[in-house]
């Protein structure tokens, strides 16, 4: 996995390159043809020259040079046009309006502001066209400007689909794991509540015969109760809707030592090391339960994209006031079969159940080319 990122990252910078490469030779072209004609052509290379700007700087300042952009893009077009001036359209600075526009269909939110200055951006390449009429070429200029920004405008609007798809399905994700939260916090409070009630039922009956017993349960109460209020808020906060459901029990470190031995017997050799100082006894009944789930989404995914893997370091251990899970693997390489059925949804449910519990996520390459996953949890 880490050295698909890797990959994924250098076709992402070639990708930027290449687009300024291609904005850069249309500057040329421009260049060359205000030389030729002279007068107020040379407006168009300083169009092209704003526009591969507002390109590099997209992702900081993407609006204010999309909007930059065509306010001088349509400056220059009035100006030609107003005096019959026989200009031609910049290629450079066409270019860089319609890499902008896919952009601002992609990202811009909410889609109806997207809408609206993908059609400013048409009007300002159809004054482009019109506007600079060299040689009575304005309506052939326009037709072709038209069918780019139809094509920009299509591309935009399927990669902003794409991104829609994937935030549904995060959200859904996260929508799955605060039913799971809610099905465990019954259980929960149901364990504190039940061991309320023993102590009080224990504390009246020998209230009358050993007085001196009654203080003793009374604390146990008050510290059932502590410890169910705890739960409760370290697990509604994420909780937003309700379902009835199956149950499942709290987990222990012995759960999580036959999840590891379980996964080594059908994959990679699993060493799974538990701290000194680590006992259950003293962890929160919530913390158990997700460190179980992400030792075991985190097992999941390393099966699934990394088959390669040699083997599998996991360690479960005290760092200072914290509680800490490390899952590291070695030798892997993603298998491309599986690779292009997507994935990463895992991770979003995960950081989800350890983010509820005041706790953080990494998951990501390390120096020495293993991939690891890290749940860290305060503890009391």
């Amino acid at each position: 996995m880490g050295d698909t990122k890797r990959i994924v990252y250098w076709i992402r910078r070639l990708s930027e390159i290449a687009v300024l490469g291609w904005l850069c030779m249309m500057l040329l072209i421009d260049l060359v043809m205000a030389a030729g004609m002279g007068g107020l052509q040379w407006l168009v290379p300083m169009c092209g020259v704003a526009g591969i700007v507002a390109v590099v700087l997209r992702r900081r300042f993407r609006l204010e040079g999309f909007a930059l952009l065509l306010g001088l893009s349509f400056a220059v077009s009035l100006i030609m046009g107003g005096i019959n001036f026989a200009g031609a359209p910049g290629t450079a600075e066409t270019g860089a309006i319609l890499v902008l526009t896919i952009g601002v269909l992609r990202n811009v939110e909410p889609v109806r502001r997207a809408a609206i200055l993908a059609i400013v951006s048409l009007v300002v390449l159809m004054a482009e066209g019109g506007g600079r009429d060299y040689r009575s070429g304005g309506l052939a200029f326009s037709f072709l400007l038209f069918a780019a920004w139809s094509m920009a405008a299509g591309i935009g609007g399927y990669l902003r689909f794409q991104q829609e798809r994937r935030t549904e399905a995060v959200h859904s994700v996260r929508r799955a794991e605060r039913l799971e939260l809610a099905r465990e916090l019954h259980d929960l409070v149901a364990h504190h509540i039940t061991g309320i009630v023993v102590q009080a039922q224990a504390a009246r009956t020998v209230a009358e015969l050993k007085p001196d017993a009654v203080m003793p349960a009374l604390d146990a109460i008050a510290n059932a109760g502590t410890e169910a209020l705890t739960s409760m808020r370290r697990l509604v906060s994420v909780l937003r809707e309700q379902e009835e459901g199956a149950r499942t029990p709290g987990m222990t470190l012995a759960d999580l030592r036959i999840l590891a031995e379980r996964f080594s017997q059908g994959g990679p050799r699993v060493a799974f090391e538990i701290g000194q100082g680590v006992d259950e006894r003293t962890l929160p009944r919530e913390v158990l339960t997700t460190l179980h789930r992400v030792l075991q989404e985190a097992l999941t995914n390393v099966r699934k994209h990394a088959p390669g893997t040699g083997w599998v370091e996991a360690e479960l251990r005290r760092n200072g006031g914290d509680l800490l899970l490390r899952v590291r693997n070695y030798g892997s390489q993603a298998d491309p079969r599986v690779s292009r059925l997507g994935g990463g949804f895992g991770l979003v449910g995960m950081a989800e159940r350890v983010e509820a519990l005041g706790g953080r996520l990494y998951a990501g390459p390390t120096p020495q080319g293993a991939w690891e996953v890290v749940a860290e949890f305060p503890l009391p």
